[in-house]
């Protein structure tokens, strides 16, 4: 919905129509969801993120799968993740392309997957606990995009608790803020809270810190693709002295 208040400001509902990208995580959300809820022992048992299967069983799958997952008892859950997704998510696509965000997507949230599995392994209280706990959800990618929006339209408005109208800014701080007093205050599952965090901190170092560790990245995924295709055509890499194999 959207409308015009008399003073000239306009407020809308959400950021316009579902992107590609965004279409196709909400999707593969919606139906993992259904799968979960149909056999909940066998989709979280072996596509959540559980940091002994991962270390001990080499189920490294973990790390992606459970951003895909979301409780089969309350519908909340997937909701709130797949709102944030669109809400966010769709002016990321705009100005990076489905590939540049679904690239950010599975590198905020596999990040998330990585440090949750490290932190449990930390010799602090609650750490065992966690190690063998299941982590499901988009948590750590929607903080990603979170903060994301935030950098990048930093002025843009948006009701904070769906009542108070704070810039893009300060709405990140302020969610920033809360996730970490909750992490900080849990009793139970404190360790998976601030791992969820990571997302944010991953995010925030992809797009603001040291220009080689994107760069980095982005090279090794174009060197990574140049070999596969050298393998599939059979091209060998040639020189002056060896003009049978040489390739034009």
């Amino acid at each position: 919905m959207a409308g015009r208040a008399p003073s000239g400001v306009s407020y809308s509902f959400g950021p316009g129509p579902v992107t590609p990208a965004v279409r196709a995580i909400i999707v593969a959300n919606v139906a993992a969801f259904l799968l979960t809820f149909l056999s909940p022992n066998l989709v979280i048992g072996t596509f959540g993120l559980v940091p002994q299967a991962v270390i001990e069983h080499g189920r490294v799958w973990q790390l992606a799968t459970y951003l895909f997952l979301h409780s089969p008892t309350s519908i909340t859950h997937i909701l709130f993740n797949m709102l944030a997704v669109w809400m966010f998510g769709v002016d990321l696509e705009r100005r990076w392309g489905a590939r540049g965000f679904l690239t950010y997507y599975f590198v905020t949230g596999v990040g998330a997957g990585v440090c949750t599995v490290l932190i449990a392994c930390l010799p602090f209280a609650g750490a065992e606990s966690s190690y063998h706990a299941v982590t499901i959800g988009a948590s750590g990618a929607v903080y990603g995009l979170l903060i994301a929006w935030g950098l990048l339209f930093p002025t843009r408005q948006i009701l904070f608790m769906f009542l108070f109208p704070v810039s893009a800014r300060v709405f990140v701080v302020l969610m920033g803020a809360i996730a970490f007093y909750l992490a900080v205050t849990a009793t139970d599952n404190g360790v998976a809270n601030v791992a969820h965090l990571s997302g944010l901190l991953i995010g925030w170092l992809y797009l603001k810190g040291p220009r080689n560790l994107r760069l980095d990245l982005q090279y090794r995924m174009t060197r990574w693709r140049m070999d596969r295709l050298r393998r599939r055509f059979e091209v060998h890499e040639g020189g002056r002295g060896d003009w049978e194999r040489h390739i034009h």
